[in-house]
């Protein structure tokens, strides 16, 4: 089972704002399955939280609209760190 959270960004109010699904730890799904589940969420965007390529960094994240991977975005940028903050990472 893969753990995952829907965010409500830019608002402070449940159920309002921009909606991003955040999977904190993608390291046991196949790859070929990440754009598959951003299109089941068929938010904006969903983030993928991955270990970093370098030791210089702290994690990776991929991040997929319905249709294709981005290179970056910011909200959904900011929102995984914040979570994951939260969440002690």
């Amino acid at each position: 089972m893969t753990r995952y959270f829907v965010c409500d960004v830019f608002t402070k109010y449940r159920f309002g704002g921009n909606q991003l699904a955040i999977i904190p730890d993608a390291r046991d799904l196949p790859e070929v399955d990440f754009q598959r589940i951003a299109r089941e969420f068929n938010f904006s965007e969903t983030t993928f939280v991955l270990p970093p390529e370098t030791p210089a960094h702290t994690t990776k994240i991929r991040i997929f609209s319905p249709l294709s991977e981005m290179p970056f975005a910011g909200h959904p940028t900011i929102d995984t760190a914040i979570s994951l903050a939260r969440l002690g990472h």
